[in-house]
């Protein structure tokens, strides 16, 4: 067996010659002489076959990482771009204008209730804005609870669901604000809401069926959302005013606007993905906007839009034969064709398949693939991650990782270890390349948006001013929030990186994207809502 030493020393000598560290382990690990192949007298079971570990790698990283290479991942962005702009103008079910038309400038300040409802937890806050002339941060939580919703408080039907809610909100303000204990002095509400809703103002809409094991609408759909939440409150002696509510991407800008003015995309990327973009209205068809007020029309040059991104990338996106895989046992295969190849549920199902063909067809792993692993979506993206965080020679850590959640029969060598690194490395390179290439059509789609817009309005137009500071702003902030960007080894940079080489690559000189971390952004993003308001 080769020597601890002997490994360092090759690896050393690979990233003289300017290999990566992960090019330089697999240089060695995977060379033929370390290739587990299995004899004529193997176990039934355990694979004979002796293909070569390292061509599959290569493989492996030329079918992930090869179409969105240099021009490749130019002309994917641009493709997308066309795609964006006809689901702007036509496509009912992505591209939704918000209520939001005003950015925070930042001078906003007061206390107010900022509820993040999700799958499976309630946050309840009391949240300060302090503006610019505020000591100290701009913003901060005075109060935070949070409180899981397990499957129990999922099979609250109806009114009794909101009730609990009502319970929690007062348990949690009642420590510091003097405000919601009178009608004439009710506490005003700002939500992020994870689940569908039928918004008609900014601050209702009508509920929809919850999904996700919720029993919440029975017996309410149809009724506005933010008179459902009043009146639970009221019932416990609460006042309250929900006056903003907002979805997951709207409130990571939203948040990081207020204290970034040049913010105007808002990315999610953890187990789904999602993208808000602060666009020119002229951008998107008259009948999206729905019976909106005039009044609204009036005041708004731009709007925040709701991309649901991951519904884009149909017939565009670069598939290798493990993603059409993927999709053939997938219930809606054609739903989110984007978020199928970058988004943390299905990171760890893709790799999960090519991991299983490296062990069948290679023998790596002693050709016995792990049984954990024969069920679907068993390998997860956190576990990548831990796996991918361990940059030592040896790989041990990663493989009592693996191990940890993935026995087998044979213990796994550091060889076999390194290929599932690779593997996961080149699935994740792609997903940062592929949201890089949404990134940059947006950022090119708002840039021609703006020129668009400013060659229609009156010279006399009060957005004349704004368009055009829009169009000389030489930096743009992308807010980010969620683990696979916060987390995965390596993530953030790699997409920094695919980024800055398609804005250097683009026509429009001059320009920046920078990725920004929003930290609390649905609870910041829901007040900071609530505070932009006239």
């Amino acid at each position: 067996m080769t020597s601890l030493r002997g490994v360092f020393i090759a690896a050393l000598k690979s990233l003289l010659r300017g290999k990566s560290f992960l090019q330089a382990i697999l240089a060695f690990w995977i060379s033929p002489s370390s290739i587990p192949v299995q004899d004529q007298d193997a176990k039934p079971g355990m694979i004979t076959t002796g293909r070569d570990a390292a061509d599959f790698v290569k493989e492996a990283e030329s079918l992930f990482l090869g179409p969105v290479d240099g021009a490749g991942l130019r002309d994917l962005s641009a493709k997308l771009k066309n795609q964006f702009r006809v689901g702007l103008w036509s496509n009912t079910a992505c591209m939704l204008p918000s209520y939001n038309h005003q950015l925070p400038t930042g001078r906003e300040h007061g206390q107010f209730l900022a509820l993040d409802v999700g799958g499976s937890t309630l946050r309840v806050a009391l949240v300060e804005l302090r503006g610019e002339g505020g000591k100290g941060q701009a913003s901060s939580i005075l109060q935070m609870d949070s409180f899981k919703i397990d499957n129990e408080i999922k099979g609250l039907r109806g009114v009794c669901f909101f009730d609990w809610m009502a319970e929690r909100i007062l348990q949690t303000i009642s420590k510091d604000s003097k405000q919601g204990h009178s009608p004439d002095d009710p506490l005003l509400v700002g939500m992020a809401w994870s689940f569908p809703i039928d918004q008609t103002s900014s601050k209702g809409g009508r509920l929809c069926g919850m999904g996700k094991g919720f029993l919440a609408a029975e017996g309410l759909l149809g009724e506005d959302l933010g008179d459902i939440i009043e009146l639970a409150c009221g019932r416990k002696g609460l006042h309250v005013e929900l006056s903003a509510i907002v979805n997951d991407s709207n409130a990571t800008l939203l948040s990081e606007a207020y204290l970034t003015p040049s913010t105007r995309f808002g990315l999610i990327l953890g187990t789904g993905t999602n993208i808000a973009a602060h666009l020119p209205v002229t951008t998107i068809g008259k009948p999206k906007y729905g019976d909106r007020p005039d009044a609204w029309h009036a005041k708004a040059s731009h709007v925040i839009v709701n991309t649901e991104l991951g519904m884009f990338g149909k017939g565009v996106l670069p598939l290798t034969k493990w993603d059409c895989l993927l999709l053939e046992s997938h219930p809606r295969p054609d739903f989110q064709p984007l978020e199928h190849l970058v988004s943390g549920y299905y990171v760890g199902e893709i790799c999960r398949l090519a991991l299983i063909e490296a062990i069948e067809s290679t023998g790596i792993f002693g050709g016995v693939v792990p049984s954990s692993l024969l069920k679907p979506y068993t390998l997860d993206t956190e576990t990548l991650s831990q796996i991918e965080a361990d940059t030592s020679a040896s790989l041990e850590t990663a493989r009592k990782i693996f191990t940890s959640h993935h026995p087998s029969s044979v213990e796994p060598t550091a060889a076999d270890i390194a290929v599932l690194r690779a593997l996961s490395s080149y699935i994740a390179r792609r997903s940062a390349s592929i949201i890089a290439a949404s990134l940059f059509a947006l950022w090119e789609l708002k840039a021609e948006a703006e020129e668009e817009l400013l060659r229609s309005l009156p010279a006399d137009s009060p957005f004349v001013a704004e368009t055009e500071a829009e169009m000389a702003s030489p930096r743009t902030a992308v807010a980010f929030n969620g683990s696979v960007i916060e987390h995965y080894p390596g993530y953030r940079d790699i997409l920094q990186k695919y980024t800055d080489d398609l804005v250097s690559s683009s026509e429009r000189r001059g320009g920046a994207i920078e990725l920004v971390p929003a930290r609390e952004s649905s609870l910041l993003g829901a007040a900071v809502a609530l505070a932009c308001l006239e």
